[in-house]
């Protein structure tokens, strides 16, 4: 059941901090700067020696577009995600017509760690690249594209990768380009596997699109996946139908199930869902929009706000524990990147203002998702 007693905890005028009584924390702000008119799509990765890795998109020149210029940087935190260093190292130079950009970072069973991002050389060529590294993350190897059956522009979000207790690596990304039609399309849904350690990646069999009964064709971007505890695999996608849309998947992301829509309500924006491992629940982050009735001026139906967060005890099939992470009705908060550490806490990444420019990070104890 729905629990709509919502706790506002951080604002995001200005650069207002938690109230310390809730023990929320900023641990850092990212905002645009001089020939850095961007900074966004980031994930976190805990290394072997204690430090946290945040690696993001870092926009350089004077444009702030998807498709403008981007390296790939990252910061690091030596206390769990308090404080973070204050300056940029470049992990990955731009190497495509475009940009580098939307990080995922993943620890695999190997013990290497796995970069993942979109090199975009142009509106109809943008697809995922990974890098392996060794020595955590002081160097990378070479690239592998991982989609080579098809040129065409995949999104894949930041933060999105899985590794399947079997060692398969997972992933879905929306195909926004079509030989048929021009500009982007609505998007088809597909998932792409790895059972090398990313050496070389297969398509899965189905291919999703969302469609009302009367044909209309709904959005279907920025998906994402999860294992859950009885070894299927949920998929969940960003729409413009009023809510975020869910599949599943029985055979290790081969085939999925038509997709549904859920009890996630939200604005044309993405989602994301990971496991708590201190209790076992999932966490859901995106924007609510029936959360607005507690906003102090109405909101577009479009605009990204608030963020809020949720648990699912049943794998998904219903979520309680509603709460406002961040309230500002003049807010933009998405792409958000979500890891949970082993002093009981969950570090949050995401965009906070208009135009996806800053991000902020954030650290919250477990406990308080459930307050």
């Amino acid at each position: 059941m729905r629990n709509l007693l919502l706790t506002v905890v951080l604002v995001a005028a200005g650069f207002a901090h938690a109230d310390p009584a809730v023990g929320v924390h900023i641990g850092l702000e990212l905002p645009p700067g001089p020939n850095n008119p961007r900074n966004s799509e980031g994930a976190f990765l805990p290394l072997k020696d204690g430090r946290i890795l945040f690696a993001y998109s870092r926009y350089y020149g004077t444009s702030k577009s998807d498709h403008a210029t981007a390296d790939i940087a990252a910061r690091y935190s030596s206390d769990k995600g308090k404080t973070w260093t204050t300056n940029d190292e470049i992990i990955v130079k731009n190497e495509g017509g475009m940009n580098v950009m939307s990080v995922s970072l993943l620890r695999l069973q190997t013990g290497e760690i796995a970069l993942f991002y979109l090199r975009k050389n142009s509106t109809v060529d943008c697809r995922p690249v990974l890098r392996l590294s060794s020595d955590e993350g002081k160097t990378w190897g070479d690239p592998t594209i991982c989609i080579t059956d098809e040129v065409a522009y995949f999104v894949l979000n930041n933060d999105r990768v899985i590794q399947l207790k079997d060692g398969r690596l997972l992933f879905a990304v929306s195909n926004h380009s079509s030989p048929t039609e021009k500009g982007f399309t609505p998007g088809t849904v597909l998932t792409y596997t790895s059972d090398d350690n990313g050496k070389t990646w297969q398509r899965g069999k189905s291919a999703l699109e969302i469609r009302a009964p009367n044909g209309h064709r709904y959005v279907a971007h920025e998906p994402g996946v999860i294992q859950l505890k009885d070894g299927n695999i949920l998929l969940w996608i960003r729409t413009n139908a009023g809510c975020q849309f869910m599949s599943h998947s029985n055979d290790r992301g081969e085939t999925w199930s038509p997709p549904q829509p859920t009890w996630l309500r939200a604005p044309t924006s993405p989602a994301s869902i990971k496991r708590l491992p201190t209790t076992g629940d999932l966490l859901a982050v995106w924007n609510d929009t029936e959360s607005r009735t507690v906003l102090k001026k109405p909101v577009s139906g479009e605009r990204r706000t608030p963020l809020a967060a949720a648990i699912s005890r049943d794998e998904g099939v219903t979520w309680s524990h509603v709460k406002l992470l961040e309230n500002d009705p003049d807010g933009w908060f998405c792409y958000i990147a979500v890891e949970p550490l082993d002093d009981g806490t969950v570090l949050l990444g995401y965009c906070a203002y208009k135009g996806l420019a800053h991000t902020r990070l954030v650290k919250v104890p477990v406990e308080w998702f459930y307050q």
